[in-house]
Formats: C-alpha cells, sequence, structure tokens
C-alpha cells in the first residue's frame, strides 16, 4: 500500500535546487538583504552558500522558510 503524499513543502527538494531557484527569483542583493550572511553578501556563489548553509542550521532554517514562503505565498 502506497504512503500518502507528504504536506512538507520541502519533500523532495534538494538545498542545491531551493538555492538555484532562489538566487533565480530573488538574486543575491536581496537574498543577502533577506538573510544578511557574508555567503550571500560578498562574492556570493552556490558552492559558497551551500557549503555555510550545510553547517550552519539557523541560516538554512531561514533559507528554507524564505523558500516555503515564496512557493506557498509568492512573496
Amino acid at each position: 500500500m502506497p504512503s500518502p503524499p507528504s504536506n512538507d513543502p520541502l519533500h523532495g527538494v534538494t538545498l542545491a535546487q531551493l538555492l538555484t531557484e532562489l538566487e533565480a527569483q530573488f538574486g543575491w542583493e536581496e537574498l543577502g538583504r533577506r538573510v544578511p550572511i557574508r555567503c550571500f553578501q560578498f562574492q556570493p556563489s552556490i558552492k559558497s552558500s551551500l557549503t555555510f548553509l550545510r553547517k550552519t542550521p539557523w541560516a538554512r532554517a531561514k533559507v528554507e522558510d524564505i523558500y516555503v514562503r515564496w512557493k506557498l505565498t509568492g512573496t
């Protein structure tokens, strides 16, 4: 019997996918304004941001929250 679909908006979304979509939608400048971390504000890249977010739970939680709000409300 198959399990019911997940209600989690992050289900099946990797951190790399999430960050790539956010960067395309908002850009590094806006991400750096919303979450003031160096990897978004100074010489930003997907690679450096992924490294930082994987090691820093509070920053990852903020970025995931931005993603969920954007997907649910469009803002």
